[in-house]
């Protein structure tokens, strides 16, 4: 619970930050890191239902 509670408070000073400055680009970047880890944690867990199945 502690992890995501520091998560979200650098999400929350990283969009504080471009929203101040309008550096734009910084929020599509980071959403598409988040997503793209995301995907890497998810993969790394379905893998073993994946490989019982075959």
């Amino acid at each position: 619970m502690n992890f995501f509670k520091h998560l979200f408070s650098l999400l929350r000073e990283l969009f504080h930050f471009a929203w101040k400055n309008k550096v734009w680009w910084i929020v599509p970047m980071t959403l598409v890191f988040l997503v793209i880890g995301l995907l890497i944690v998810v993969g790394e867990t379905a893998a073993p239902f994946i490989y019982t199945l075959f």
